[in-house]
């Protein structure tokens, strides 16, 4: 009799043999060949010089014609008085020939880089004296022969010896001041003076003496000590030299540009600038005020983490032409290729191409690699492709190699890939994955374009911000003084690589502009 199998034994053997071919199946899916390992050749990059930026920052100072001409009040003298030689001894004995003129109110204007100060001069001039016995003598004579010689007797006894006549003085003084800025941090003024008299006489004994030739020369010297006094004091004001040393300081630091926004792809960093040259521009002086242009230049660089530069104060300005004023900052940012590879893994491996379910073949990123040559990066992703209508759910695994050339999409303030194309190496892995799974590549290449992009906006926004920050330290409003500073644009400006970094470089740009509505005795 024979052994007859009951219906559970039956099933169970079924199973056991489904189960064995499909873990056979899943064994030769998984020892199957990859495609041959085939790269394209990469060029080696030279590495990307020190990270740094030239910078400049310049502020025109304007100091209003308005605060010259109230400083000038406040220090010249209002009134003058000296004493004039006797022009007419011959005539005139023990004269005293006094003179006092007060300045009236002054005037500033500016033209062609020349300030002018003016005021009007107002005072008399006195003669007191007796006439020389000479001169008495011969008048009693001709008094004698005309009236007789009792007359002349009766008039010689009057005293008509003392003397005392005055005349006017009317004109104006005229300061000029060619300004040039020296390099070893001080002004020069280049001051001149020019006193103009009207010409009026005085009568003395019938001597006639001319007011201006007595008096203008007192009031040149006297003028000109005032000029040469002004100009010393301002020759040796080292007020220009310490606020620029302040302000040195300031510029001097280590300026963190993280933020709330910042990209979790990259990591903490900061703006070290570097002031290393002083400059400045010639004054110009127009009808409102006289304007020095002042400014730094400096090295900057984008660190990670912060630091403390070195910046001794130079000894001397360097004197520039006229040129624009503001401020240009750049800020070079490194980005390792490393967090670049992070970057392109989050937006791509793992996906399932066609996303959208519709072709014959899936196929999935399983990892992705980027490596710069030359001017493009080479995008390695080794896909896993596998058909749909596989039963047993067989694909293979293979590394498809994309070029792109990285670009700055300044409008999207993103860096992106452009010229995306595949390599000619690619074509042997597709031996493996079957023709069908080409037909996913330019899907591939447009999530790439779509996809593989750093988006600086949040490093360009919270550099802007903390850029902003360190130059409104500038600003700042009192009496007499309002200084503007603002930072109102930054742009990405070039990109640049080596073999292990990205460099991007932006540019802050804004303005520093310092008002002087009032000035501070000397």
């Amino acid at each position: 009799m024979r052994p007859t199998l009951n219906l559970k034994t039956i099933l169970i053997g079924l199973a056991v043999l489904a189960a064995s071919f499909f873990i056979s199946l899943k064994a030769m899916d998984l020892l199957s060949p990859h495609a041959p390992n085939s790269a394209p050749p990469v060029a080696q990059l030279p590495p990307l010089p020190p990270a740094s930026k030239s910078s400049i920052v310049i502020a025109p100072v304007a100091i209003a014609l308005s605060a010259i001409r109230e400083q000038a009040e406040k220090a010249a003298p209002r009134n003058f008085a000296g004493k004039a030689d006797n022009p007419i001894s011959q005539i005139l004995e023990n004269a005293d020939i006094g003179w006092s003129a007060a300045r009236g109110p002054m005037a500033a204007s500016g033209d062609k880089d020349v300030l002018t100060i003016s005021t009007p001069l107002s005072g008399k001039l006195n003669v007191t004296g007796s006439l020389s016995s000479k001169a008495t003598g011969a008048l009693g004579d001709a008094l004698g022969s005309v009236l007789g010689g009792d007359a002349a007797k009766r008039i010689g006894a009057v005293n008509i010896k003392n003397l005392n006549a005055s005349a006017e003085i009317k004109g104006n003084v005229v300061v000029t001041s060619r300004p040039k800025l020296a390099a070893a941090w001080h002004l020069e003024p280049n001051l001149g003076a020019q006193v103009n008299l009207g010409d009026t006489n005085l009568a003395v004994a019938g001597a006639k003496v001319n007011v201006p030739a007595q008096v203008k020369p007192l009031i040149d010297k006297t003028v000109g000590e005032q000029i040469n006094a002004v100009a010393e004091r301002i020759r040796n004001d080292p007020s220009l030299r310490e606020n620029a040393r302040v302000q040195w300081a300031k510029a001097c630091r280590s300026i963190p540009l993280q933020g709330s926004g910042s990209s979790a792809a990259l990591p903490p960093l900061w703006l070290e600038m570097k002031p290393v040259r002083a400059i400045a521009a010639q004054p110009r002086v127009d009808a409102q005020a006289v304007t020095l242009l002042l400014g730094l230049e400096a090295e900057t660089r984008v660190t990670s983490a912060a630091t403390k530069p070195e910046c001794p104060f130079p000894d001397k300005i360097s004197i520039v032409p006229p040129t624009g004023t503001g401020v240009s900052i750049g800020v070079p940012i490194d980005v390792p290729f490393t967090e670049i590879n992070k970057l392109i893994a989050a937006q791509m491996v793992g996906r399932t191409y066609p996303e959208d379910g519709s072709g014959p073949v899936d196929v999935t990123v399983k990892s992705a690699n980027v490596t710069p040559s030359g001017d493009r990066l080479l995008i390695s992703l080794l896909v896993r492709a596998k058909e749909k209508k596989s039963w047993f759910g067989l694909g293979a695994e293979a590394t498809v190699h994309i070029w792109g050339r990285p670009i700055l999409d300044q409008a999207r303030q993103t860096l992106r890939l452009d010229d995306i194309e595949l390599a000619v190496e690619s074509e042997a892995a597709f031996g493996l994955l079957g023709a069908a799974a080409r037909a996913v590549v330019p899907q591939l290449q447009q999530a790439l374009l779509q996809r593989a992009t750093l988006d600086l906006k949040p490093i360009a926004a919270n550099a802007r911000e903390k850029i902003a920050a360190a130059i409104a330290d500038y600003q700042k409003s009192e009496d007499g003084l309002k200084v503007e500073a603002k930072i109102d644009s930054l742009t990405l400006a070039d990109i640049a690589f080596d073999s292990k970094t990205l460099r991007v470089v932006a540019e802050a740009g804004g303005t520093l502009n310092v008002f002087v509505t009032k000035l501070s005795g000397m």
